[in-house]
């Protein structure tokens, strides 16, 4: 089932350590949603207020994680209007969310988007607006593919780690 959910609160305060009214955000955190019928992405809202400067780079904790099939996986893409209007540009170009991410021990699947502002304005983002999209997708593998008995034990980039066999 692919669904969107709330980290949990003691993550969250983790992540969010340097905010205040913690309580609050996390209450006021609202889980991506696509915003007309035929939208195929799903929009991520900040939940706090941003700006990013000319050159700067911005990592926006979400506070949110996402469980799917085990053959899904979810791309996060910048809106085109940032890209369009700014020139704003997620920093590894697509980011990749694999189902096994999901409730990983390292972070529990805390998605976290990485932004540069490559324009040569501000960019604004107040709480609550969207900033980044998700989109879900299906994933094909070859036939002839190796058993592959690794489990994923950690966060972002943890693919690349030797993992639990």
């Amino acid at each position: 089932m692919r669904k969107f959910e709330k980290i949990s609160f003691e993550q969250f305060k983790k992540d969010f350590s340097e905010f205040e009214n913690l309580k609050i955000m996390y209450k006021d955190l609202k889980l991506p949603k696509r915003k007309t019928l035929n939208s195929a992405g799903y929009d991520f809202s900040s939940p706090f207020d941003f700006v990013l400067h000319p050159t700067e780079i911005i990592k926006v904790n979400t506070g949110i994680k996402v469980s799917m099939e085990n053959d899904d996986c979810l791309m996060i893409l910048d809106r085109s209007s940032a890209g369009f209007k700014y020139n704003i540009r997620i920093c590894n170009q697509v980011g990749l969310i694999d189902s096994d991410y999901y409730n990983n021990p390292q972070n529990e699947g805390h998605i976290c988007i990485a932004l540069q502002n490559e324009g040569e304005k501000d960019w604004i983002v107040k709480r609550g607006e969207s900033f980044a999209q998700g989109l879900f997708t299906k994933y094909l593998i070859v036939d002839d593919e190796e058993q592959i008995t690794n489990t994923r034990t950690g966060g972002i980039g943890s693919t690349n780690k030797e993992v639990n066999k």
